[in-house]
């Protein structure tokens, strides 16, 4: 069953970034964003923004370590303490479990996921 997309105009990247199993999404000449811009810093925080909403496709289609990316630039520029700067913490540890998922590590996928609690 496909989940609904909040921005189906946005492709997805070819493949869903795993360490040591594909090339490196920016670093690497093969990534599927080697020659994208760098993701910029977000210029609000808002729940309707279209970096949130495309951070939200790409983690609802296990894309984990490119949310994190996209979430990234939101959690930078809220404000620290509050709300949402909290939220979004939380969004990017859960996608680095995500990751940790399945790559097998379990462990460290149970850190990140004591981690959103705190």
């Amino acid at each position: 069953m496909l989940r609904p997309r909040c921005l189906p105009e946005k492709r997805f990247p070819s493949y869903a970034y795993l360490p040591g199993r594909q090339p490196h999404p920016v670093r690497d000449p093969a990534g599927h964003s080697y020659h994208s811009e760098a993701m910029p810093l977000a210029a609000e925080t808002s729940l309707d923004s279209d970096m949130f909403l495309w951070g939200l496709d790409l983690f609802n289609h296990g894309y984990y370590w490119e949310a994190h990316e996209a979430w990234e630039g939101l959690w930078q520029v809220a404000d620290r303490g509050g709300p949402l700067r909290m939220l979004f913490k939380g969004l990017i540890l859960l996608s680095a479990a995500g990751v940790k998922i399945r790559e097998g590590k379990q462990a460290a996928a149970m850190r990140h996921g004591v981690t959103t609690r705190k």
